[in-house]
């Protein structure tokens, strides 16, 4: 008889199966009892890495045939944005017509009267299936005798692996799953174990010593780590997304216990705005989550906000070198695409730098030579974000609002932007106590630490900054005229936006990811090289340190049972 003990987080219970196999199987048979405390891991992902879906209303008037706002691992999602003009992009990704696109066991989730919820987070659609050495107490198919019987892929769905961007965020999810509650089965734990972690670029800590063999079993015994992902919408505000997700995780803790398992607290794993979330999560006024998180890992999180949020606005994603990726297209490759996404999203202004990234990111110069620079008193908002007939600022207000919804427009930008600015100084030293992070600090990818505007042609330095606006490529390239001091008229003035400069991960640049390492608040601080921000858990760098830091989280842990 082998035997097999099953946990079904929807139907309830830890219960024991049992099948017969053939009188000439002779290998021992083994029951899996797992251990009863649980520490979930939670990982929160960052802008666009969540999946969204569309209201009823929302998915009638634009007359789709399933309700996804946005799924970018769906091919056939992505191919049919390419080409999205921005009233599309403004009406399908509107932060008070979506939500997650959540798990739900049924048919009127997806809006499709032919596809089930499953079938729409089936990973195998999409080649990314989980990978076959994922197997653990938590995670492992159910035995033949069990009716209905259920896959790990689709326990996986319940845990919430199909509302983030999956193949992006796979390997740490599936490496934290296997490696953490497996720890002694495989050889991953030997490229850790003993290992100095300025490997994989930790920042001097005289007390950040080697991970030994008896730390990792003190921290991982009697207890599982089943991993969980937590989409959000990132259209709306990070504080908003906070509350939902509080919820969430209460809701989460109570389950496990209800099960028959001691669950207290969890840990998370955030992706870059996810980080944010996470502050914000922890924040007495926000999710209010601090006694129920006993610790976070920061991922390339963007701490005083990046630049490169500006630079899309006003000229779209980059394209890269040989302009060959189809990301920005679908992304948004002008800024009036962009803008009109992100302009009404509190979320997606919530990413621009905030006051306390510092003075002078912005540059405008002529032909190299420093003309001006800003914001000059500490705050972008009133220096650059809500200017009003400046062609340096970030509101182009004829891009804001191409669908003409009642509720948006330049004056509701402005109010979304004074709320961002808010955010940021209430978070400002929100960190928890066990907090690690890790981010690119790599000098061969730029991550625009400033925009720099170039003016060619023959102008007035001192009336440069209200000339307005004649052409713009939306894609960094503008004419302007206007009016010189002594009154006369100037035409045909070229500006362009300059490359992308300073070290980061071609998003996030050093400036604003060293916030972490300087505020003295994290136990660990892993500045790294070789990734790009959205792929950044691709890399092995960033797996070993991320779970090496999920240990040193966990082995802080005093369950009250203890007590």
């Amino acid at each position: 008889m082998a035997t097999h003990l099953a946990v079904d987080l929807n139907s309830g219970g830890r219960r024991t199966e049992g099948y017969a196999t053939p009188k000439q199987d002779k290998a021992p048979q083994v029951m899996r009892v797992p251990p009863k405390r649980v520490i979930p891991i939670v990982f929160l992902p960052g802008i666009m890495g969540s999946n969204l879906r569309l209201s009823a209303e929302r998915q009638q008037h634009l007359n789709k045939g399933n309700n996804i706002a946005w799924r970018p691992d769906r091919l056939n999602e992505v191919t049919e944005f390419l080409e999205a003009a921005p009233i599309r992009r403004q009406l399908q990704l509107d932060p008070r017509t979506t939500e997650v696109d959540t798990y739900d066991d049924g048919l009127a989730a997806t809006g499709n009267a032919r596809e089930s919820s499953g079938m729409r987070q089936d990973h195998s659609k999409i080649r990314v299936a989980l990978r076959f050495e994922v197997d653990t107490p938590l995670l492992s198919d159910d035995p033949p005798t069990r009716t209905p019987r259920r896959t790990k892929e689709e326990k996986a769905r319940a845990r919430g692996w199909g509302e983030v961007l999956f193949s992006s965020y796979r390997h740490i999810l599936e490496r934290c799953e296997q490696h953490l509650n497996r720890p002694k089965r495989d050889g991953f734990w030997e490229d850790i174990i003993d290992k100095n972690p300025a490997i994989w670029g930790a920042a001097a800590n005289p007390a950040l010593t080697p991970l030994t063999a008896g730390e990792l079993e003190a921290a991982t015994k009697g207890c599982m780590f089943p991993v969980h992902a937590m989409g959000y919408n990132w259209l709306q505000s990070n504080a908003k997304s906070a509350k939902v997700l509080a919820e969430r995780i209460q809701h989460l803790i109570l389950t496990y216990n209800g099960q028959g398992f001691t669950c207290e607290k969890v840990i998370l794993i955030t992706h870059s705005m996810g980080g944010m979330v996470a502050r914000a999560l922890i924040h007495p006024k926000m999710g209010n989550l601090k006694d129920q998180v006993l610790g976070i890992v920061h991922g390339v999180m963007p701490a005083l906000g990046a630049p490169a949020a500006y630079r899309r606005m006003r000229c779209g994603f980059e394209e890269g070198s040989l302009k060959m990726n189809p990301a920005p297209k679908f992304l948004g490759n002008f800024g009036n695409d962009v803008t009109a996404v992100l302009g009404n999203s509190p979320g997606g202004l919530q990413l621009l730098p905030s006051c306390a990234y510092g003075n002078g990111w912005l540059e405008v110069r002529k032909n190299g030579i420093l003309l001006d620079h800003f914001p000059k008193n500490g705050d972008p908002y009133q220096e650059i974000y809500c200017l009003r007939g400046k062609w340096f600022g970030l509101l182009r207000e004829e891009w804001l609002n191409p669908a003409n919804n009642a509720y948006a427009g330049l004056t509701a930008t402005i109010d979304l932007l004074q709320d961002a600015r808010q955010f940021h100084l209430d978070i400002a030293d929100t960190f928890h106590e066990q907090s690690y992070g890790h981010y690119g600090a790599d000098t061969l990818r730029a991550s625009w630490e400033r925009i720099v505007w170039n003016l060619s042609g023959s102008l007035a330095e001192s009336a440069w900054a209200d000339y307005r606006i004649t052409d713009d490529s939306m894609q960094g390239k503008l004419t302007l005229a206007g009016t010189t001091a002594r009154g006369g008229k100037v035409a045909g003035i070229h500006v362009e936006l300059g490359p992308s400069q300073g070290a980061g991960n071609q998003t996030v640049p050093l400036r604003s990811s060293d916030r972490q390492l300087l505020s003295g608040r994290f136990k660990a601080i892993f500045r790294q090289i070789g990734y790009e921000h959205q792929n950044s858990y691709s890399s092995t760098a960033v797996l070993h340190s991320t779970l090496f830091s999920i240990v040193r989280i966990a082995a802080t842990m005093n369950w009250k049972d203890d007590a």
